[in-house]
Order: C-alpha cells, then structure tokens, then sequence
C-alpha cells in the first residue's frame, strides 16, 4: 500500500485548500478511505471519511460544513476540500484506506502527509 498526499501550503485564515491523496499497491475501490490530521504536539484527529463508491461520507464535528471529501476511483484518488480555514486546522494531513472514525492508540497513517498551515 502506498498513499502520497499533496496540496498542503500556508494558507490564511479563512482560505481555502483542496488535498489529494493518490492510492497505489491495491484496489483503491475496494476500500473506504480517511483523511486524519495531527496538529503539532497532539496525537491524531479523524477528520471525514468516504464509502467505497463515493456515495456516503461523513465529517469530525470540527470540519463539518466547511471540508468535503469526494473520490474518483478512476484515478485512485481521494480529495478533502477545506474551505473557511482556520488556525485550528493547522496540522498535517493523511489519508488512509480504513475507517479511522476511531484512532487506535500507537496508529500511525502510511503515507507521509501534507502540511496544512493556516496563518496570518
């Protein structure tokens, strides 16, 4: 399994982002994917989560109606659109092909992440 997560960048408060997450190494439409983040000195934060097929998703009370989370299996590919960014969100970004609606002490996600910094 590999996962390379891009589109990070400093960004000011209330700006936007749109995260990619490209999937290799297995059927990316026979998984749900994650997005989680992990702000600096704090342990992993499930953010959103998709369905195999797009059609259900789900968000952290934190995100909900500002992020959105979609995916294009043709392309192996899971997107988080941030939108009305704020400081709070500044962290780094994974995605992962598993339900992390619940993060198990000593989880650590297999990509390398994206940093988003939210900073006027």
């Amino acid at each position: 399994v590999q996962l390379q997560e891009s589109g990070g960048d400093l960004v000011q408060p209330g700006g936007s982002l749109r995260l990619s997450c490209v999937a290799s190494g297995y059927t990316f439409s026979n998984h749900l994917m994650s997005w989680v983040r992990q702000a600096p000195g704090k342990g992993f934060e499930y953010v959103s989560i998709i369905s195999r097929d797009g059609r259900s998703t789900e968000y952290s009370d934190s995100v909900k109606g500002r992020f959105i989370i979609s995916r294009d299996n043709a392309k192996n590919t899971v997107y988080l659109q941030m939108n009305n960014l704020q400081i709070e969100d500044t962290a780094t970004y994974y995605c992962a092909p598993q339900d992390l609606r619940v993060i198990s002490p000593g989880y650590f996600p297999p990509g390398q992440g994206t940093q988003v910094t939210v900073s006027s």
